[in-house]
This record gives structure tokens, sequence and C-alpha cells, in this order.
């Protein structure tokens, strides 16, 4: 299909333009202006880029695009990698806060669906956007199961606080650098909380407020969107798609 077509979809199925982020986001790089085959990554460093060609990729679909905060100039590290993908007329298009936030392929939506969870709300917002959801277990689950669960259909958890009940009825899912929000999901009601990585700061957060916290790994999290968001394009378009899992173990 037509990049043009593609990334017009990408933009206002995302809403990439109202979302404000960190750095631009949507089609960061213009390549070829025919897209066979998408390739899905977590990241868009070197490594990844070279992953993306060697499974034929015209477009690499990223949730950790190339530009964050002030301008980096085109020179070391950054500059190989710029280069690269000119070289390579390699399509790169990232979808940051617009894909943790997106309500039916986005991180956290997606990661309430693999744990068999209803999002029943939203909330944690950043730069006015709610990046959270809300979910429930009506029947109740029980923790050791919940784990389970997210290890069978995510992948591997890096550390679990368990200092709330075995049953988990209430629960906020906050994929990446979420463990800020502790208290606000508390105050919400949860009784459990997923995000990516923890911080010695808000250690306490969860013990003080008898929370469950799973920390699923920040990469580890972020995977479910972009994979969500390819099978919605294959799906839509029949252009062909495929994930490359390259985890940094954080």
């Amino acid at each position: 299909m037509k990049r043009a077509e593609l990334v017009q979809y990408l933009d206002d199925y995302l809403r990439i333009a109202e979302i404000r982020d960190y750095g631009p986001q949507g089609l960061q790089v213009e390549g070829r202006d025919e897209v066979h085959k998408i390739v899905g990554l977590v990241d868009a460093h070197l490594p990844c880029v070279e992953a993306a060609l060697e499974q034929g990729a015209d477009l690499m679909l990223v949730h950790h695009g190339i530009f964050w905060g002030p301008t980096k100039l085109l020179s070391g590290s950054h500059g190989r990698l710029v280069r690269r993908l000119m070289a390579a007329d390699l399509n790169l298009y990232a979808a940051h806060l617009a894909l943790d936030a997106h309500q039916e392929v986005g991180n956290n939506a997606e990661l309430a669906r693999r744990l068999g969870l209803e999002v029943i709300g939203w909330w944690g917002e950043v730069h006015g956007t709610p990046l959270a959801a809300l979910a429930a277990a009506p029947d109740g689950m029980d923790l050791d199961d919940l784990t389970a669960r997210f290890e069978q259909h995510v992948g591997p958890i890096n550390l679990v606080q368990a200092h709330g009940p075995r049953q988990v009825k209430r629960m906020g899912v906050m994929s990446g650098g979420g463990a800020g929000q502790i208290a606000e999901a508390a105050d919400l009601g949860c009784d459990t909380f997923l995000t990516g990585e923890p911080e010695h700061a808000h250690y306490y957060d969860a013990l003080n407020a008898s929370l469950n916290v799973i920390y699923g790994g920040h990469y580890t999290t972020e995977t479910a969107g972009v994979q969500a968001l390819g099978r919605h394009l294959h799906e839509r378009f029949g252009v062909e798609f495929a994930f490359v899992d390259l985890p940094t173990g954080l």
C-alpha cells in the first residue's frame, strides 16, 4: 500500500496530532513510497534497524522513536542511526504516549485483555491524556494466577510486591515507567497495580497502601501495543506484519 495512505490512517487512528508527547511522533523518517511489509519493535536503535531490515521491512513501527526532548545533532551514534535509516530508504513510524493511551490497541488496553480483565475506565494523565487502564476482575483472580497469566501471555516478570489481598478484583494498568502512579492507583481503590519498572522512591507507596504491584518490565509491558497495532493493520489492509522481540531485560 502507499506509505502516505498508511501514515494518514495511523495519524488519525492514534490521534497523533492531538496527544502531546516528549518529541514529534508519527512518521519520523520518510523512506520508500510503497509499504509491503511492516516490522514492529519496541525501540528504534541500530540493532533494531538491522533486525527490521533482515525481516524485509519497508516500514518500522515502534513505540520508542528517535526524537525526545531538545533537538539532537546528526552526529555520533544518533547520526549513524539516521544515516542508516536514510541509506536503507526505510520508513520509521513512532507512537509513544498515543499508543499507551489507545483504548483498542494500546499497551494498557492490550495488557488488560491478555490478562482476562475488563477495562472499566481510564486515568493516569500525562500531558493531559489519560494513559492508564482501570480494569476489573468481577469474580476475582488469585494473585499467583494473575502473574502466571502475565508470564504466559506477555513475558517474564521482574518483581512482585505482594502487599495487598490475594484476590485481585480492581487493578490499575500502566505500562513502562508508571511507578510514580502507585499512590493514585491506591486512591482509585485498586488492590493491584501493573507497571513496567520499579523505582526505589516508590517502594513504600505500595507497602503503605497495602497494594500489590507487579513490575512486568519496561520493555516487556510495551511489546503489547505494537503487536496489537500491527495485527490491526494486517487485518484492515492485508499488509504483512512481523514483530521482532529484542528484550533489554529492563
